[in-house]
């Protein structure tokens, strides 16, 4: 009868043995799980991040190629300035009614239009207060008819590209 108690009772052990098994399998899998769901989170979290740097790379990108096109229009605007003055000198010395100068004033016009479709505006100033910002004044004349401060005379024009000046106006200042 000894042996059969002793059956039942390494039986029972490995029962008990069989069910600690479990509960530890079943740990392991908690924790494999937990470990899991750990790294699950850190390549969110990765992925996340590297999401949000290529956004800010992309925008930074756009910024950046709108600048270059902008300095790359304003550079260009720059070297053709001395032309669009040549031109209104031109117009200023030519008789009207003469066929060369039709013909100047039309090529003018139309280049003016083209600088104007791209952004370029002259600086009005004529009648202006002075700022600093857009006049470089290259003389100062006393005369009361006139405000002070205000421009009398523009003696090169100045323009604009995008609210940056490319050119300030050169202006005779009154007062």
């Amino acid at each position: 009868m000894e042996d059969r108690e002793d059956i039942e009772k390494l039986e029972e052990d490995i029962e008990e043995l069989e069910g600690e098994i479990e509960e530890l399998e079943e740990e392991i899998e908690c924790m494999e799980i937990l470990d899991q769901e750990k790294e699950i989170a850190e390549l969110k979290d990765r992925l996340h991040r590297n999401l949000a740097e290529f956004d800010n790379f992309r925008k930074r990108s756009i910024k950046e190629k709108s600048q270059m096109f902008d300095e790359g229009v304003k550079d260009t605007v720059e070297k053709i300035l001395p032309i669009l003055d040549n031109f209104e000198l031109a117009l200023k010395n030519l008789d009207e009614n003469e066929i060369f100068a039709k013909g100047i004033l039309i090529i003018y016009t139309e280049f003016n239009a083209s600088l104007e479709n791209i952004g370029l505006t002259a600086i009005d100033c004529i009648g202006q207060t002075f700022d600093p910002n857009y006049h470089q004044a290259v003389s100062k004349i006393e005369d009361e008819k006139y405000k002070e401060q205000e421009i009398i005379q523009e003696l090169q024009k100045g323009y604009i590209y995008k609210d940056r000046v490319i050119r300030h106006s050169m202006v005779i200042v009154a007062n």
